[in-house]
């Protein structure tokens, strides 16, 4: 308690100077201490002047995210939480892992969504149920579902799933993107309406978005695809060509942006949206299912030097054929991550072209990876499933 009084006289100014420079680990430890320290550390002045502290490559680790097979075709979900060295691209544990709740526990796990971070937030999601998540103070909490569904004889399919924050209402939201079809026999591949899906997390609560534009692309899931990045999220669309669907977040509004023009083709390509030296980045990689032409079958990677401009696209790598299933991210700057046919994580070098198999691997199609720096931020207590992880 001396130790508490000490701080209570120092300046402000320098409680936030020794305070900002401390893990997140450490600062929950120091809310147990006294009244004083837990009101500081839990204000949302201390948490947003934490979250936007100065920081580099060094402050980030890696979620892994992978399913494994138990029995009976039951699947359990574990996170773990990995880092590099300063001059090693070989992956350790920094924390114990975690077992992923509340998703559904059968082969379906290959198409779980792992989608943010935000602002130090995730959110996992099988479509039906939704988990926000911090990891770096393990809290979570199950979000309510929606309670949308279609009219009598349609079928409500969710293509597009996003998080992210609209910094004009300063509100933390997830979109699904949900179309109508005819229930089968009479399904049929047109979409007889699209609806856009919003909940609030400050209010706990679903609406749907009014007139929405009915002549949006067909949304594509693919395993690194879903990105929110300067207030818009992204998603991949098919129109006569493959596209990049945009959603601000603020404007709840559609934009489609388009792509280089030898990555917008439909047959024998798939793609994935990451971040690299801070622009919006283009992975442009061959169909998993078809076999590989080493002449033609490239990966490649493009830049957009000016968001929103189609024209500043960029190539900047061209990656031999690998036998992939699909990239996942990129860790500082230069390390491709891929997961391989077999459920293997790979990496390939972008500096040397080196390609690493780590000995993590989970059910295949079922890796996901998530570039991430700790936060603070609070899950407001509005659920009765809120609650910490273990």
């Amino acid at each position: 308690m001396m130790a508490d009084g000490v701080v209570k006289k120092l300046p402000k100014d320098v409680v936030n100077y020794i305070t900002l420079k401390l893990p997140v680990k450490s600062l929950l430890r120091f809310k147990c201490v006294s009244k004083f320290w837990y009101a500081y550390i839990q204000s949302w002045a201390f948490i947003i002047l934490h979250r936007n502290r100065a920081s580099s490559l060094n402050d980030e680790i890696i979620l892994f995210k992978r399913s494994f097979k138990k029995e009976h075709d039951h699947f359990k979900s574990i996170m773990s939480f990995l880092s590099s060295g300063h001059d090693s691209d070989d992956f350790h544990h920094v924390s114990p892992d975690l077992e992923v709740p509340y998703l559904t526990n059968t082969t379906s796990c290959t198409f779980h969504r792992f989608i943010g971070p935000c602002h130090g937030l995730i959110v996992l999601t099988d479509k039906v149920t939704a988990v926000l998540f911090n990891p770096a103070t393990r809290n979570y909490r199950v979000l309510k579902p929606s309670p949308f569904g279609s009219p009598l004889g349609f079928h409500r399919s969710i293509n597009g799933i996003a998080f992210g924050f609209d910094s004009i209402a300063n509100e933390y939201k997830i979109v699904r993107l949900a179309e109508i079809r005819g229930e089968p026999p009479f399904y049929c591949y047109t979409v007889r309406e699209w609806r856009v899906e919003v909940y609030e997390l400050s209010i706990d609560s679903w609406r749907e978005v009014e007139n929405v534009d009915q002549q949006l692309p067909y949304v594509h899931w693919y395993p690194c695809a879903e990105l929110f990045y300067k207030g818009t999220s992204h998603w991949f669309g098919n129109t006569n060509t493959v596209v990049i669907l945009g959603f601000d977040m603020s404007t709840e509004t559609f934009r489609n942006i388009k792509m280089p023009n030898t990555c917008h083709f439909k047959d024998r390509k798939c793609y994935g949206l990451v971040v690299l030296n801070e622009s919006l980045t283009l992975i442009c990689y061959p169909y998993p299912g078809c076999e590989i032409d080493p002449a033609i079958d490239f990966m490649e990677i493009w830049i957009m030097e000016e968001y929103g401009a189609n024209e500043s696209w960029s190539k900047r790598y061209t990656i031999i054929p690998l036998a992939i299933e699909s990239p996942l991210a990129i860790w500082k700057n230069h390390l491709l991550i891929l997961q391989s046919i077999t459920g293997h994580l790979i990496s390939y070098n972008l500096n040397s072209d080196e390609i690493k198999e780590f000995n993590l691997h989970g059910w295949p199609k079922s890796l996901r990876v998530k570039i991430y720096k700790e936060s603070l931020t609070l899950i407001p207590k509005e659920s009765e499933y809120n609650t910490q992880a273990q």
